[in-house]
């Protein structure tokens, strides 16, 4: 049994379309080539069961495209990210969260009046249906604020009937604002129920990032002062992390979605999904590292050290990524922004100053470089939120506020795509083969 797989061109009569060859057991079957606007190719394999009895085996999904999408485009090996076309770069330093949450769930930059319109649904619709309140109450003071996020955006369901698609377009549109709005409240909320401080409600005076820090830090006994730069550096820490493609969380709410299930049940999935510490919690891991480093009197040069060691087991955490095998071009943007806001606050953090020592020994060490394992944008990000005042267990929770236009942004395209199917896919069964059942007596 062999397979060959091999790609040619077929003929200028046939559509001048690309086709990859299969050859197995004697019999050649053709699958169709898919090129992207990027040029990128893939085999379209969605008849090879049906054809030759066959399906692919691909743990992790790694070089498997679920779906066709016009929202994120990432080039690793060069390092370029571009949302609907924009690269990041641009995004980051002249746009707002708001302005790029529209642009991932509608497809353009917004006009004047298309952004005034947009905003002004985000500041009405920013308070929580006031029975959700006394939910807080229900939670232990040690609750996890992603456990938080995820029960309370599901539970959002049961005050906005449908949200599975049987409604009016406008009403569909509607739950989309309500989500950017009111997530960033549960999260708020969240937060301040695991610190025992009363709740701060929106202020419809402030912009959508500096509610988010009113939010959270305010107190009813004080004025709360908002500086710009703060808020500049939160909008970029977002829009960072609006989108990427078709990441663990983003194909959880796709999936989900082809169930047809309430899009509160779809995002509170996508949470769930970016909890887990392989894929959310990676700048809490940063600061953990650092805090090890620090506790243990190490200084960041012996830490190398053992880190380079291959019978070690210490991992460097905040290099290198799994997509980008250059410098990942939303760290570039947050190691500007993170000196600017450390000089800015005049911070003076041990676990800063470990990170900045790291940094700089890292990138001129041949073992790292060679390994093109960059800092990556988690690494800046939980030193930027640590310098803001927001807590570990709060990073993965900002994470999920930055990512949910593109979880949005998905799941509208996997709704209004006209060929979509319900998520199934297959296996290969490695277990027992048939036998029978024997009762207990004889076991």
């Amino acid at each position: 049994m062999s397979t060959d797989l091999k790609e040619k061109t077929s003929n200028p009569d046939s559509s001048n379309k690309d086709f990859a060859t299969l050859e197995y057991q004697g019999k050649k079957l053709e699958m169709p080539v898919i090129t992207g606007s990027e040029n990128e190719k893939a085999i379209d394999i969605s008849k090879l069961r049906a054809d030759a009895g066959l399906i692919t085996l691909d743990n992790g999904y790694v070089n498997t495209g679920s779906c066709q999408s016009d929202i994120t485009f990432i080039n690793g090996e060069k390092g370029i990210l571009r949302y609907r076309g924009i690269d990041i770069e641009e995004l980051a330093e002249r746009s707002s969260f708001v302005e790029v949450a529209y642009l991932l769930i509608y497809g353009n930059l917004p006009s004047k009046a298309e952004l005034d319109k947009f905003s002004t649904g985000l500041t009405n619709h920013s308070l929580l249906h006031e029975d959700m309140i006394h939910f807080f109450a229900g939670y232990p003071s040690t609750a996890h604020p992603m456990a938080i996020l995820s029960s309370m955006t599901s539970s959002l369901a049961a005050y906005y009937h449908g949200g599975d698609g049987n409604q009016s377009e406008e009403s569909l549109e509607l739950d989309l604002i309500r989500l950017l709005s009111k997530l960033r409240t549960i999260a708020c909320f969240s937060y301040k129920k695991s610190i025992g401080q009363p709740l701060i409600y929106p202020n419809n005076k402030l912009s959508y990032c500096a509610n988010i820090m009113n939010m959270m830090f305010a107190v009813p006994t004080e004025e709360y002062y908002i500086d710009d730069e703060i808020v500049k550096v939160m909008n970029q820490l977002l829009i960072l992390h609006a989108d990427h493609e078709q990441n663990c969380s983003t194909s959880t709410v796709r999936m989900v979605q082809s169930s047809g299930a309430s899009i509160y049940a779809c995002i509170s999935a996508g949470i769930s999904a970016l909890w887990g510490p392989l894929h959310g919690g990676a700048n809490q891991a940063v600061l953990e590292m650092l805090q090890q480093i620090h506790e243990s009197g190490q200084n960041y040069k012996e830490f190398l050290t053992q880190v380079k060691d291959k019978k070690s087991k210490i991992r460097l955490m905040g290099f290198g990524h799994r997509v980008y095998k250059n410098f990942d071009p939303r760290a570039k943007i947050l190691r500007k922004a993170c000196d600017r806001i450390l000089d800015k606050l005049g911070i003076s953090d041990p676990l800063l100053e470990i990170a900045k020592g790291l940094e700089e020994e890292a990138l001129k060490d041949p073992y790292f470089v060679e390994r093109k394992l960059y800092p990556n944008v988690d690494f800046y990000s939980g030193i930027i939120y640590s310098a803001l005042g927001i807590p570990v267990n709060m990073f993965t929770v900002m994470f999920a506020l930055g990512r949910l236009p593109g979880w949005l942004a998905h799941w509208k395209e996997q709704y209004n795509f006209d060929k979509k199917k319900i998520c199934r896919p297959r296996q290969v069964y490695t277990g027992e083969n048939a036998r029978p059942y024997v009762p207990v007596r004889d076991r």
